[in-house]
């Protein structure tokens, strides 16, 4: 059953009761990666496995989001800066006990010269859905790694 989220800001990401981030340095600039994450919607599958379908809505603010266990997420875009930042926040999800939810994608230059990406999960939900997320840390985090060697590989000329 699909529930409407919180609406939450862009300081939500500093706030939220659950942040989860991670780190990674790929080989490409950030302004590669800034256009494979918010503008390549249709390729996240092919670097992002636990996705299976990402859709431009309402002209590029918003998409839609289907994972491949089956849930999915309707989501409003909240900064999109080239090189720099794209964040979308969760406004509707199938994903039980979530209250608010937002993910902060941070580019920075890396120390070779490529493109330093933070990801960051933000969250608000029940004590389970927390305490499953905090448990789950590390699958969450080797599936950060894993789909950034796939897109480090797949942006590579």
């Amino acid at each position: 059953m699909a529930r409407q989220l919180r609406s939450v800001g862009l300081e939500f990401a500093d706030t939220a009761p659950l942040r989860l981030s991670f780190t990674a340095d790929l080989g490409v600039p950030r302004e590669r990666v800034f256009t494979a994450l918010a503008e390549e919607l249709e390729a996240w599958p092919l670097w992002f496995t636990a996705v299976s379908q990402v859709t431009p809505t309402e002209g590029g603010k918003g998409r839609h989001v289907r994972l491949t266990g089956g849930g999915f997420f309707t989501e409003t875009v909240l900064a999109a800066v080239p090189a720099e930042r794209y964040t979308y926040r969760i406004d509707r999800t199938n994903a039980p006990g979530m209250r608010a939810m937002m993910e902060d994608w941070n580019l920075a230059v890396s120390p070779s010269g490529g493109a330093r990406v933070r990801w960051t999960m933000a969250v608000d939900g029940t004590r389970t859905l927390r305490t499953v997320m905090r448990l789950g840390r590390a699958g969450i985090g080797a599936s950060f790694r894993d789909a950034m060697r796939k897109l480090d590989l797949r942006l590579r000329p």
